[in-house]
C-alpha cells in the first residue's frame, strides 16, 4: 500500500490573551491510499485540529506532514491552496452551496479556481453529479432539494476535481438518521473506488463505517483500532458493536 498521509510528531499552540492552548501534542500517524478513517473526540480534543491540517488549511506548529509525497509544513499560502485543490476534497456538515446558484454550478466551482474551460467544466460537473446519483436534478438551486439531496450535490463538487483524498467534517450532522446511513453508503462506494476517506465525526453510528478508527482526547491520539471485518466491507456494512481497544 502506497502512504498518502505521513504526520510526524505534530503540534499545534495557540496564544489566546495570557493562556496557551496546545490543541496538539505530538500526534504521530500514517494513513494509506484508500483507506477510510473515522476521527473521533470530544469539543477540544484536537480532532478538527487535525483535520485542518491534514486539510492544509493550516499549517502545525512544529513536526513533520506530507501529502502524496509533498512536504506540506514548510509551504506558503499559494502552495497551500496549489495541494487542496489539486488532491482534496471537502464535504461540510453544512454543505456550503451557494443558495441562488444551480446544482451544476455549484459542482463546477472548484474547477473555475482551477482554471478549467467552461465545456471541461459543464462535462465534468455533470458526471460527478451522475455519480452521486443527482444527473436529473443540476438545474436545481438548494433550495429545491432534499438535505441529502444537498450533501450529495456538496460530495459531487468534492470529486470534480478528481481529488485522491476526501476530508468531510461531521458529514452526517444536519441530516435524519436514514439519509445518514445514504450518505454513509455513498461514501463507502467511493472509497472502494480508490479514494482515501477521513471523516470526523462525533456519532459512533457513524464512525463504525471506517474501517480505522482513531479517538483523539486532550490533544492527543488515545485509540487507532481497525473495527470492520472483510465480510463486513464487502457487504458494505458498519462494524456497530464490534469490540475497539484503547491504547495505555
Amino acid at each position: 500500500m502506497t502512504t498518502l498521509i505521513h504526520a510526524r510528531d505534530l503540534t499545534k499552540v495557540y496564544s489566546m490573551g495570557d493562556q496557551t492552548v496546545h490543541a496538539l501534542r505530538g500526534v504521530s500517524l500514517d494513513i494509506e491510499a484508500a483507506d477510510f478513517v473515522a476521527i473521533m473526540g470530544a469539543s477540544g480534543s484536537g480532532k478538527s485540529t487535525l483535520m485542518n491540517i491534514l486539510g492544509c488549511l493550516d499549517l502545525p506548529s512544529s513536526g513533520q506532514y506530507e501529502l502524496a509525497g509533498e512536504a506540506v509544513q514548510a509551504m506558503q499560502g499559494d502552495q497551500l491552496a496549489s495541494i487542496r485543490n489539486r488532491r482534496i476534497g471537502f464535504v461540510f456538515q453544512q454543505f456550503n452551496l451557494l443558495p441562488r446558484t444551480s446544482a451544476l454550478e455549484n459542482v463546477e466551482l472548484p474547477m473555475v479556481y482551477a482554471g478549467v474551460n467552461a465545456q471541461t467544466r459543464r462535462k465534468r460537473a455533470l458526471a460527478a453529479l451522475q455519480q452521486v446519483g443527482l444527473g436529473e436534478r443540476s438545474s436545481h438551486t438548494p433550495s429545491e432539494l432534499s438535505g441529502g439531496q444537498q450533501q450529495r450535490v456538496a460530495i459531487a463538487r468534492a470529486l470534480v476535481n478528481q481529488p485522491q483524498l476526501i476530508l468531510a467534517d461531521e458529514p452526517t450532522g444536519a441530516l435524519d438518521s436514514q439519509t445518514s446511513e445514504d450518505i454513509m453508503r455513498l461514501l463507502t462506494d467511493l472509497n472502494r473506488q480508490g479514494l482515501t476517506v477521513v471523516l470526523v465525526t462525533h456519532e459512533s453510528e457513524i464512525a463504525a463505517w471506517a474501517r480505522r478508527r482513531i479517538v483523539f482526547r486532550d490533544g492527543l491520539m488515545v485509540q487507532d483500532v481497525e473495527q470492520k471485518s472483510a465480510t463486513q466491507w464487502a457487504a458494505g456494512e458498519p462494524a456497530a458493536g464490534r469490540p475497539t481497544g484503547v491504547a495505555p
